[in-house]
């Protein structure tokens, strides 16, 4: 049944569409794309709003959240979410069969997130080579999740981390700072359908089977994501 789930239901999985084309050497690294949309922001918004952002991102860092979440050589914690069909995933029935990469994105609403998404599909094939699970999860609701997929025209189901509940047990959620909160006091109860103005590290795990953290990727710049190539190596090296 796992098995079937490996491409059939969740985020990792390609619902039976065709196999994506892997990156060439053509193909902008994830960073690059990330700082070419970044440059872009920099170049078109004022200078206040850009600043604004940047303060953001430094009290995010200065609350240690990234010293805080879960570290490699951690145990990594269980639990069972739902995509938007409804069908349940337990995490741990994942690993026990071979490494996992966790992944969590902010929204649909994030241009970083959408060209995360896109890059993770495009190393989908590469990922599950090396003979893991890319499992992706977000505190968007269900029908907002398949918004973003359609949308970006991605085949993929993304679980649902309903109130953050899951990313809390790994440290990875913060409180927006004060300056920044009130440009998401609409957007973040319409796409999470809660008032609380929370947002988790777009923090990257690999799990191996025995359920330790092998690799993470923390970084307080909702900017900064793990690289696939990076992500693969670490699934190559959890394999072993």
């Amino acid at each position: 049944m796992l098995k079937t789930l490996t491409r059939s239901f969740f985020l990792a999985s390609l619902l039976g569409a065709p196999a994506m084309a892997q990156e060439t050497s053509t193909t902008p690294t994830l960073s690059q794309q990330l700082a070419e949309k970044a440059a872009g922001f920099a170049k078109q918004a004022p200078a206040e709003r850009r600043a604004t952002f940047a303060k953001g991102i430094d009290v995010v860092r200065v609350s240690g959240v990234e010293k805080l979440a879960k570290q490699v050589g951690d145990e990594a914690v269980d639990g069972t979410l739902k995509g938007w069909k409804g069908d349940a995933v337990t995490l741990s029935e994942l690993w026990n069969e071979g490494p996992v990469v966790l992944m969590w994105y902010r929204g649909g609403w994030c241009p970083y997130c959408n060209i995360q998404l896109r890059a993770m599909q495009q190393s989908l094939d590469q990922i599950e080579n090396a003979g893991a699970k890319l499992v992706v999860l977000t505190p968007e609701l269900p029908e907002k999740a398949k918004e973003t997929a359609e949308a970006s025209g991605l085949s993929i189901v993304a679980l649902h981390d309903k109130d953050l509940a899951l990313a809390k047990q790994y440290g990875i959620v913060f409180e927006l700072p004060d300056a920044i909160a009130p440009m998401y006091q609409s957007r973040l109860p319409e796409y999470n359908g809660n008032d609380a103005m929370e947002l988790p590290l777009s923090a990257t795990y690999v799990i191996n089977s025995d359920g330790k953290i092998t690799y993470a990727f923390l970084d307080a710049d909702y900017k900064k994501r793990a690289e696939p190539s990076e992500v693969i190596a670490a699934v190559q090296a959890a394999a072993k």
